[in-house]
């Protein structure tokens, strides 16, 4: 199966000179945790999500009006394309320790958005109880602390 049978196509997104307000409004008005970050040219530059904005408040004691989304956002961001595997993302996320990647099209624009959600419905669904291990390991490497080995190891 390919991410373009499972991706959403509506995607809302914000720009890195908008304001903190304004992404919270848009990811409580659609019930979002995330939001992909573009550019005048609909190319993902970066991602921001619930985390981010709450950290972005507290360490900066500024109201959320007052904090443009660049200074927030996590400009790591991991791409995909819709003729990817969902295998194939499913290692991204593991990799990147995201749940969720944007999908964009042969010119880098923004077309969608994948998430683990997504993919492991699509297993439950196919009643596919061999993806479940998958899934299960993908979920806990991006939960994993990333200063957890670091912890561990002393």
């Amino acid at each position: 199966m390919r991410v373009l049978d499972k991706m959403r196509h509506v995607v809302a997104t914000c720009g890195p000179e908008d304001s903190l307000s304004d992404a919270a409004r848009i990811m409580w008005d659609q019930d979002l945790g995330c939001l992909p970050v573009v550019d005048e040219s609909h190319h993902v530059v970066a991602l921001i999500t619930d985390r981010d904005i709450c950290m972005a408040a507290y360490t900066r004691g500024a109201t959320l009006k007052d904090i443009q989304v660049a200074s927030a956002m996590s400009d790591d961001v991991v791409t995909c394309k819709r003729e990817d595997s969902l295998h194939h993302v499913e290692r991204l996320m593991a990799k990147a320790q995201v749940r969720r990647i944007p999908v964009v099209d042969r010119n880098d624009r923004l077309v969608g958005i994948i998430s683990l959600a997504d993919i492991a419905t699509d297993a439950r669904s196919l009643k596919m109880p061999l993806a479940a291990p998958g899934i299960a390991r993908t979920l806990a490497s991006i939960t994993e602390r990333r200063w957890q080995g670091a912890l561990s190891s002393s």
